[in-house]
């Protein structure tokens, strides 16, 4: 394949497992006509497939990588719903496909995997591959070829599936550690019978294995069957599970990303970097984000990026983090010297808290709006305030513009 080609191709900017096959018929979108060479998994697709097409593979990726290229002819993609999604999906599908040139994540057995232990409270654990022989594990998942990726992404399923670990002994009369900050379901004091337990695990190895999909299926009827029953507080624990299915927030593991190179940090004589968010909708529906570029005090249009949101919901704040989630997806982008949100004290503090929770340290303001929609007070670092004020306005404006005019043109093509 070559750099053109891969440009027509007209890859997402959204997270997602890409598959480099050879074969010249081999389909794009369906199916696996022709061999698979290479899985790897994705925070933006587009920007890491092109990656792969700069001046020098050999240097960046190895001769092993460069080797892939030159007999791939075409390429598959899939998209998912987050990082951690693309995470599970890479590793169920090198294991099932295994593909030639990711010998090494099939190979090495000090590559961490999730296993879940032969008991009626099965626990869920994560073991290096070297340590999988001397226990003989119900199921296996993996090789996850960073620890402290899979230890994060553990960390964002148990919020949604409580399970137990091997900290916690069935029925020991009193709470684990685990029970008590909600992340096991009360194995321990004997909350959770054998059945209830058994269908988070189900719901567990679907998830592991890249099944999301048949997870949230098996969820919605179970909240039907508890709702007929009249087990309303049980049907809304299930809801508040599809919920955080469906948004799960993933920051962490954007920053954890092993193979990711550091943002673009400013050097010497570089300008100082306004970046500015907004969102535009109508009741909800047809959300549209974008982020405007103020530098040396000047706009920069060339770095003004669009967003798609992935739910239609009257959410300024869920919005807002979702888009600042989504640009901390591309370190290849230089990093801001300060960040503007368009909203309140509500939103400042949601954005302020994302990038705190992904350890990036960009000071943030919010510029908030009268009913004519014009700026009226500046909130946040106030040091920023006073000696960027102009620009705080200008990139702020800016997106305002941008958005409503983005969020006009969609609207006028559904119409």
């Amino acid at each position: 394949m070559t750099s053109q080609e891969v440009k027509k191709l007209k890859l997402p900017d959204q997270p997602g497992v890409y598959y480099f096959l050879k074969g010249k018929e081999a389909p794009l979108r369906q199916g696996f006509a022709g061999q698979v060479l290479y899985i790897g998994k994705a925070t933006s697709l587009k920007d890491r497939v092109r990656s792969y097409f700069n001046n020098d593979i050999a240097a960046s990726r190895g001769p092993r990588i460069e080797s892939m290229l030159d007999q791939a002819t075409s390429l598959k993609w899939q998209v998912t719903d987050s990082v951690l999604e693309a995470l599970l999906l890479e590793t169920a599908e090198i294991k099932k496909l295994q593909p030639k040139y990711n010998a090494k994540e099939k190979d090495d057995k000090s590559y961490w995997h999730i296993v879940i232990t032969k008991e009626d409270f099965p626990q869920i654990l994560q073991i290096r591959g070297k340590d999988l022989e001397a226990k003989d594990f119900k199921n296996v998942y993996g090789p996850f070829t960073s620890g402290s990726e899979l230890k994060e992404a553990l960390k964002i399923i148990r919020k949604i599936f409580p399970y137990r670990d091997n900290k916690c002994r069935p029925n020991q009369g009193k709470p684990c550690f685990n029970r008590q900050i909600g992340l096991c379901p009360g194995v321990c004091t004997g909350e959770v019978s054998k059945t209830d337990y058994a269908k988070t695990v189900r719901n567990l190895k679907l998830f592991f294995s890249g099944k999301k999909g048949a997870v949230v299926k098996n969820l919605e009827q179970e909240m039907k069957r508890l709702a007929k029953l009249k087990k309303f507080e049980d049907a809304a624990k299930i809801r508040n599970q599809i919920f955080a299915l469906n948004h799960i927030r993933d920051v962490a593991l954007i920053k954890s990303k092993h193979d990711q190179p550091h943002f673009a940090k400013a050097t010497r004589g570089d300008s100082f970097r306004v970046e500015a968010y907004d969102i535009a909708h109508t009741s909800g529906k047809e959300v549209v984000g974008v982020m405007t570029v103020v530098e040396g005090g000047e706009i920069k249009k060339s770095d003004y990026r669009k967003f798609k949101l992935s739910r239609e919901k009257n959410d300024d704040v869920g919005n807002l983090v979702e888009i600042v989630s989504r640009r901390l997806g591309h370190p290849e982008w230089r990093a801001p010297s300060l960040v503007v949100i368009d909203g309140g004290k509500g939103q400042l503090n949601a954005v302020e808290k994302l990038l705190a929770q992904a350890g990036f340290s960009w000071p943030a303001v919010a510029v908030t709006k009268d009913e004519h929609h014009k700026a009226k007070q500046i909130l946040g670092a106030k040091d920023k305030i006073a000696e960027h004020e102009r620009e705080i306005l200008l990139a702020n404006g800016e997106a305002h513009r941008f958005a409503i005019s983005w969020h006009r043109q969609r609207r006028d093509k559904i119409v």
